[in-house]
């Protein structure tokens, strides 16, 4: 097919406008083919045998790509568009398959989820079912947010979120020797201050049960706790493996080597089912809490294997640098080896950051109903039958938006502490 296409000579900078020109003109053919085949059930090229105008987009693109694919073109964004997507017939063709692919399945897609979708209403009476039902989410809310919380004591959740994201913020913003202090206090003062103030028992608080929390805040409740602390356990973990003590390391890599090798959902039946039987007798430890120990543990062993990756990556003169300065293990550590470290590995710590909040859904196996929980919850009211789609939909939007700015965040971090520049 390509030699048949030299009509018109190589595709060259010489005749640049020429060649582009053709191009785009064979290529948005082939689009125009699609849509109207699509759409509005128009074939351009319906005097062609079926057989043959089945395939006519693909040709008609395949020529518009054929001829713009111009090396050093000259044009900046003609040079990366070939780069990327066009720098061979292979890869021409995978572009073209997926635009193909995407014109024939988003714009249904768009109609379901937004423009034949139903938002106003109290019951699944108000809904066309045309497209989603958002009045099942809408209805839901503050079930999928709070859980089963007390209405009359949302504002205690409320209360502490909003104490979080201030003290976040402002921490952006004080000058350096305030901002460890707020940092300190959101570490090791603000988790309990919270806890205090959403199971009350306290100041005149009514007692909440943990049973009766749930939804997003509960997601949110877990992962900050399990976030917390699991990277201080994991960082010394990792540290205690690379020790030259054998107790200390092969207690390490043993705590390291079972944790990695149980799933988290076993892990989790056991939190919940024979932790109690290893208490001393009279103590009860409440359920979430024992979930929040073992998701703990069960990520601060992969986060000791990632901040381990960070130390074995270290030269060994900087830890020769350390001792000629007269420093002692610890303070080597903390102001010489660590800082470098983490900085290497950045993009692992946030991936296991991200596992971790994507793990949470599974403490529903024992019982806590998070936001997905909470989702299975109001699909099976006799009510919303039929309505599970909208609600996935609605959890997968929400984990995404919470991993994406994790991610970007860390990406952040990376730019910010990148020394090989």
């Amino acid at each position: 097919m390509i030699k048949s296409l030299n009509f018109l000579g190589r595709p060259s900078r010489e005749k640049l406008n020429l060649f582009v020109s053709i191009g785009a003109f064979f290529f948005v053919l082939g689009i125009i083919d699609v849509i109207l085949n699509s759409f509005f059930e128009i074939n351009i090229t319906s005097i062609l045998p079926r057989w043959l105008n089945f395939f006519t987009p693909l040709i008609f693109s395949f020529i518009g790509l054929y001829y713009i694919r111009i090396e050093f073109s000259g044009n900046r964004t003609l040079d990366n568009l070939n780069k990327n997507i066009n720098s061979n017939w292979f890869n021409a063709t995978l572009t073209l398959l997926i635009i193909f692919v995407l014109i024939q399945n988003i714009p249904p897609l768009l109609n379901w989820l937004f423009f034949d979708a139903d938002y106003v209403g109290v019951s699944k009476e108000d809904c066309s079912r045309e497209g989603a039902c958002w009045v099942f989410i809408n209805v839901w809310l503050k079930r999928l947010v709070y859980g089963l919380y007390p209405n009359s004591e949302i504002w205690r959740i409320n209360l502490s979120f909003l104490m979080l994201i201030a003290l976040v913020i402002s921490g952006f913003f004080v000058p350096p020797k305030i901002k460890k202090y707020i940092i300190i206090f959101l570490l090791f003062v603000f988790p309990f201050i919270a806890i205090n103030l959403i199971s009350g028992g306290n100041f005149g608080l009514v007692w909440v049960e943990t049973m009766a929390w749930g939804g997003l805040s509960l997601t949110f409740i877990i992962s900050i706790f399990a976030l917390l602390f699991c990277f201080p356990i994991g960082m010394f973990l990792a540290l205690g493996r690379r020790s030259s003590a054998p107790v200390i390391r092969y207690s390490s890599i043993g705590f390291i080597e079972f944790w990695r090798g149980v799933p988290l959902i076993t892990v989790l039946f056991m939190a919940s089912v024979m932790m109690p039987m290893f208490l001393p007798d009279g103590t009860y430890m409440d359920k979430l809490v024992r979930v929040i120990i073992a998701i703990t543990l069960f990520e601060a062993a992969y986060m000791a294997e990632v901040i381990r990756g960070g130390l074995q990556a270290l030269p060994k003169g900087q830890y020769d640098a350390g001792k000629s300065l007269g420093m002692g293990y610890w303070r080597m550590h903390l102001l010489v080896i660590l800082p470098q470290a983490l900085k290497l590995v950045i993009p692992g710590i946030a991936n296991t950051f991200l596992a971790l909040v994507k793990d949470t859904p599974l403490i529903l196996v024992v019982g806590l109903l998070e936001l997905v929980g909470m989702i299975d919850m109001a699909k099976s009211n006799p009510d919303w039958l039929g309505f599970a789609t909208e609600g996935y939909i609605f959890a997968g939007i929400v984990f995404w938006i919470i991993c994406f700015n994790m991610s970007r965040y860390s990406q952040r971090l990376e730019r910010k502490y990148k020394t090989d520049r």
